[in-house]
């Protein structure tokens, strides 16, 4: 039996708690990875997962063994990737995903800069504003605007987004122009934006010098996914609060217009995020590394309303 090969599989099927999901993730036909789990039961003499027709579960011997089995691959992993670091690039597959504006508007075009610089690594992108689940998707990291409240996650703040109220023509000529955040509530329209993960909509918050205010508004419609957010603010649904990168080509083009401009719609932050129960290998230190430097330079992520 290969145990290495048997333990990675055990986890896998641990952390997804399906086998048919823990082969997908490993380019690995389902019955080898049975056979890698039932070899590893035999070795043990003991079962690791309790199976039926619907659901497979852990036993209590077999969460004694992953969490010994994981403490062991993580220093393997760490073993492996401190030794070739002198001798050779970092190099292997990573597995990120964030949301498709900010993949499209500032990750996917700096990209041939970190494959330059680390030609033996290859990116799988994953462009999705849904909860991800790190281990369960075999996901190495993510990227998400806003704050993380997850205390089993580390998350590394690399940046702000500052947001800006604007709306189509189209809408200011029924609406007209709002004069006051509290407009929102009776007489404006918004269009406002849930989480994917919790469904709490998100409110508008509005500061002038000390004042503060915070609305819910009025709407029509509401959304959970960035790009049918901006969309629907170009359709004339309502006001929108969207990051400043998100909107500049559609405010230098005028389908959008700001609205409240002596008001500030204040910014949120960006971190990248990744589980603690595993190492930071060389290839996803050198990938956060790279992107902090990337949100740190770029006037995407730090720019403010003009």
């Amino acid at each position: 039996m290969d145990q290495l090969a048997a333990m990675r599989a055990f986890v896998r099927v641990v952390e997804t708690g399906n086998f048919t999901r823990a082969a997908d993730l490993m380019d690995m036909p389902k019955a080898t990875l049975t056979k890698h789990v039932q070899s590893l039961e035999q070795h043990l003499r003991t079962r690791l997962f309790n199976r039926t027709t619907r659901r497979v579960t852990v036993t209590p011997d077999g969460a004694a063994y992953y969490e010994r089995a994981l403490l062991i691959l993580n220093d393997l992993d760490e073993l492996d990737g401190s030794l070739s670091t002198a001798q050779a690039l970092p190099q292997g597959r990573l597995r990120i995903d964030l949301s498709p504006s900010l993949a499209t508007r500032l990750l996917i075009p700096a990209l041939p800069d970190f494959l330059a610089r680390f030609p033996d690594i290859a990116l799988d992108v994953g462009c999705t504003d849904r909860p991800v689940d790190l281990l369960g998707e075999n996901v190495d990291c993510v990227i998400r605007v806003g704050e993380i409240h997850d205390p089993n996650l580390v998350a590394r703040r690399i940046g702000e987004l500052s947001f800006e109220a604007v709306a189509a023509p189209a809408y200011i000529a029924r609406y007209g122009m709002p004069s006051h955040p509290k407009e929102f509530e009776a007489g404006h329209v918004v269009v406002r934006y849930f989480s994917a993960q919790t469904g709490r909509y998100h409110p508008f918050e509005f500061v002038r010098g000390s004042e503060v205010v915070e609305v819910t508004g009025d709407y029509r419609m509401a959304c959970n996914d960035g790009n049918a957010y901006i969309a629907a603010g170009l359709a004339g649904l309502g006001v929108i609060q969207a990051p400043v990168f998100h909107v500049d080509e559609h405010l230098a083009s005028g389908a959008l217009v700001r609205v409240l401009t002596d008001w500030t719609a204040g910014s949120m932050p960006i971190h990248v995020v990744y589980p603690p129960s595993r190492h930071l290998s060389n290839r996803l230190r050198v990938f956060v590394d790279w992107v902090a430097e990337l949100f740190a330079r770029s006037d995407l992520a730090r720019r403010t309303a003009a």
